[in-house]
């Protein structure tokens, strides 16, 4: 395993230590709402707060951006991306779907990449060029060629209803062309189980480098694409995903395409 991947999970496992200790008792959190449906509890804090720490430790050269804390040091050589528990909402429900995700970004490239999920204690590991893992064993996406017999995450709009009519149009299409659709409420982990091949594919409207990061990274090594809705690289600075094995992506990107908006396009990214 790569140094600095030893590291992560290092930081990973301490946070989902804190993660399984709060979850004996959600009541006593104290919980805020950041926007609307975007909650943030204490744990979120202490979590990201471990995981800075001990990535510090061991590189205090290294920049951060992380969901409760923001920038720091971002013209880094190395830049560590962090969501320290993505799917907070299920956690405060208690609704077992939640997980850590930590990247790291070197000179423009995302190369190291963990999700924690502590419930269920897998760990999804990957290093540019050197594979997916869950667990230490080797992960592959799936090898399914039609959509029509794919299992395809997603998430809904919860916080910005901007282009919720666009994504039902999507939804209504894929309902019809897939065997399913799944929303258990983590990207992070939504994006490891298309790495793992549970999933075929998955796409969403609109969220953060720090729900995608490591998943997407997870997927790129196991064999699979990951883009924007046009196939494009912006995925990570637009949080407009698409990513599944290379032919149920082709397939989905067809089935999206007649619901893209302008802003949803690539071009439009990239002008702004």
């Amino acid at each position: 395993m790569h140094p600095m991947l030893i590291n992560a999970v290092k930081a990973a496992r301490r946070a989902g230590g804190i993660i399984n200790r709060a979850s004996q008792d959600v009541g006593s959190l104290k919980i805020h709402s950041k926007t609307y449906n975007d909650f943030v509890s204490e744990v979120d804090h202490a979590c990201e707060q471990a995981i800075i720490e001990t990535l510090k430790e061991a590189y205090p050269d290294h920049g951060f951006l992380g969901e409760e804390t923001g920038k720091t040091g971002m013209d880094a050589e190395h830049i560590w991306i962090i969501d320290p528990l993505d799917g907070t909402t299920n956690f405060l429900h208690g609704f077992p779907q939640y997980a850590v995700s930590i990247a790291c970004m070197s000179q423009g490239q995302l190369t190291q990449a963990v999700v924690y999920d502590p419930t269920r204690n897998d760990l999804f590991t990957a290093t540019k060029g050197r594979g997916a893992f869950l667990n230490d064993k080797r992960i592959r996406v799936s090898n399914r060629s039609k959509l029509q017999e794919s299992l395809i995450g997603t998430g809904f709009p919860f916080r910005d209803f901007k282009h919720l009519d666009t994504y039902m149009g999507m939804f209504k299409d894929m309902v019809k062309k897939t065997s399913g659709i799944r929303r258990p409420g983590a990207a992070a982990l939504d994006l490891a189980y298309v790495a793992a091949g549970w999933l075929d594919g998955f796409w969403e409207i609109n969220l953060s480098a720090w729900d995608i990061a490591a998943g997407g990274l997870l997927i790129q090594e196991a064999g699979g694409i990951v883009g924007d809705f046009e196939g494009n690289e912006t995925w990570l600075d637009t949080g407009n995903i698409v990513a599944g094995n290379p032919k149920v992506f082709a397939q989905m990107l067809q089935t999206l395409e007649p619901h893209l908006t302008e802003e949803l396009r690539s071009n439009y990214q990239a002008q702004k």
